[in-house]
């Protein structure tokens, strides 16, 4: 009885936390919730969790006295630090340069390069509209993407009419498939997206559609549309489709989406369309 109660003493016997605790805590918050969303969705999630099972095996080693398990664990893991780095080279330069256009570092030039980027896609979305070029573009908001732009043709490349019209160039290579936006640059085009298994989605829409509501159903991702038949925009958004956009309604609804970075909600989709 009186060790736990000593322990208790103990723990309130601690200092006061002040103001600097606090921010030092905040800060390795919000570093670990970086980290998190840059390794999400990438191999470096198994390696992790793979990461955390060993050091839980450390404790329990000690925990239970296995004297042989914790003398591997402890000589191998100076090695595992240089393994990690040999490995993962690739994916720990990526990552230090998608930290470097964090949203933290881009605030102050957000609003100008945001713009740019909706004008050069309502003009590419005009465009293909006019010519009835086929086209999928989506725009990453705060839930990553990652998974589907390794699984395609990796460009990074500013977004400029000139690029998107290269891209969907029917008979290009990068035709087929999505192209998806980070922030005002180009992630990857030819990107396959899950398609909708929503039962109400209407037999008459097309792969390109049911693609956009397939992955707007999962987060909270922007996609445009342009039908290859009609020549008609869409924009799609949490699993719902608005059909037969204008130009300017397009530029107004994607300043709103971007620029605030908010959810809105669109119309649901209709029960019949021959749209495809």
């Amino acid at each position: 009885m009186n060790r736990p109660v000593t322990w208790l003493a103990e723990l309130l016997r601690r200092p006061t936390i002040a103001w600097w605790d606090l921010l030092d805590i905040a800060i390795v918050s919000v570093l670990i919730y970086e980290l998190l969303l840059l390794i999400r969705g990438t191999r470096a999630v198994q390696m992790a969790l793979s990461g955390g099972f060993i050091i839980g095996l450390f404790f329990l080693s000690r925990w239970l006295e296995l004297e042989t398990v914790n003398w591997v664990i402890r000589n191998l893991a100076a090695y595992v630090v240089f393994a990690i780095i040999v490995l993962f080279q690739t994916d720990i330069r990526r990552a230090l340069a998608h930290f470097g256009r964090a949203p933290f570092f881009r605030y102050f030039e957000r609003a100008q390069s945001t713009d740019e980027t909706i004008e050069e896609l309502v003009v590419t979305a005009a465009n293909f509209a006019s010519r009835r070029t086929g086209a999928i573009v989506v725009i990453e908001r705060q839930i990553g993407l990652r998974n589907y732009i390794e699984g395609g043709i990796p460009l990074d490349a500013m977004v400029t009419y000139d690029l998107m019209t290269s891209i969907f160039q029917p008979g290009s290579p990068l035709h087929d498939g999505a192209a998806i936006i980070q922030g005002d640059r180009v992630a990857a085009a030819a990107c396959f997206l899950p398609l909708s298994v929503n039962p109400r989605v209407s037999r008459g829409l097309g792969t390109r559609h049911r693609a956009a509501l397939g992955l707007t159903e999962e987060n909270d991702a922007v996609a445009i549309v342009v039908s290859e038949e009609t020549g008609s925009i869409s924009l799609v958004l949490e699993g719902h489709l608005q059909r037969g956009i204008s130009p300017e309604a397009l530029r107004t609804r994607l300043r709103s989406l971007m620029g605030r970075r908010r959810r809105a909600h669109l119309p649901r989709v209709e029960a019949r369309s021959s749209l495809t």
